[in-house]
Protein backbone atom coordinates (compact mmCIF):
# COMPACT_ATOMS: atom_id res chain seq x y z
CA UNK A 1 0.00 0.00 0.00
CA UNK A 2 1.42 3.21 -0.97
CA UNK A 3 1.37 6.13 0.98
CA UNK A 4 -0.96 7.99 -1.00
CA UNK A 5 -3.71 4.96 -0.29
CA UNK A 6 -2.97 5.13 3.06
CA UNK A 7 -3.56 8.68 3.70
CA UNK A 8 -6.81 8.54 1.25
CA UNK A 9 -7.95 5.27 3.58
CA UNK A 10 -6.98 7.51 7.44
CA UNK A 11 -9.47 10.22 5.69
CA UNK A 12 -12.40 8.19 4.62
CA UNK A 13 -11.90 6.61 8.02
CA UNK A 14 -11.96 9.90 9.93
CA UNK A 15 -14.89 11.01 7.73
CA UNK A 16 -16.74 7.85 8.43
CA UNK A 17 -16.86 8.85 12.24
CA UNK A 18 -17.60 12.30 11.44
CA UNK A 19 -20.95 11.20 9.75
CA UNK A 20 -21.83 8.70 12.20
CA UNK A 21 -21.68 11.53 14.62
CA UNK A 22 -23.98 13.67 12.42
CA UNK A 23 -26.18 11.00 11.29
CA UNK A 24 -26.12 8.99 14.68
CA UNK A 25 -25.08 5.68 15.19
CA UNK A 26 -28.20 3.79 16.60
CA UNK A 27 -28.74 7.03 18.75
CA UNK A 28 -29.85 10.26 17.40
CA UNK A 29 -27.38 12.15 15.58
CA UNK A 30 -27.09 15.58 15.91
CA UNK A 31 -28.65 15.69 13.04
CA UNK A 32 -31.86 14.71 14.62
CA UNK A 33 -31.23 17.04 17.45
CA UNK A 34 -31.14 20.02 15.24
CA UNK A 35 -34.09 19.28 13.57
CA UNK A 36 -35.87 19.06 17.11
CA UNK A 37 -34.55 22.43 18.14
CA UNK A 38 -35.98 23.72 15.07
CA UNK A 39 -39.28 22.20 15.43
CA UNK A 40 -39.89 23.24 18.80
CA UNK A 41 -38.73 26.53 17.46
CA UNK A 42 -41.31 26.65 14.78
CA UNK A 43 -44.37 25.41 16.96
CA UNK A 44 -43.32 28.65 19.47
CA UNK A 45 -43.15 30.76 16.63
CA UNK A 46 -46.75 29.36 15.03
CA UNK A 47 -48.06 30.28 19.18
CA UNK A 48 -46.63 33.92 19.04
CA UNK A 49 -48.41 34.40 16.05
CA UNK A 50 -51.45 33.31 17.08
CA UNK A 51 -51.23 35.51 20.15
CA UNK A 52 -50.13 38.67 18.36
CA UNK A 53 -53.27 38.17 15.92
CA UNK A 54 -55.74 37.88 19.18
CA UNK A 55 -54.14 40.56 20.75
CA UNK A 56 -54.80 42.49 17.58
CA UNK A 57 -58.24 41.53 17.35
CA UNK A 58 -58.68 42.55 21.02
CA UNK A 59 -57.54 45.88 20.86
CA UNK A 60 -59.23 46.68 17.32
CA UNK A 61 -62.41 45.76 19.15
CA UNK A 62 -61.43 47.67 22.52
CA UNK A 63 -61.20 50.57 19.88
CA UNK A 64 -64.26 50.28 18.07
CA UNK A 65 -65.60 50.01 21.44
CA UNK A 66 -64.21 53.26 22.44
CA UNK A 67 -65.38 55.13 19.23
CA UNK A 68 -69.08 53.78 19.65
CA UNK A 69 -69.16 54.77 23.18
CA UNK A 70 -67.80 58.28 22.62
CA UNK A 71 -69.11 59.34 19.71
CA UNK A 72 -72.76 59.45 20.83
Amino acid sequence: MTDFEAEVLASLTELKTQMKELLGNGQPGRLARLEGRIDVHERTVQRLKGAATALGAALTFAHFAIDFVFRR
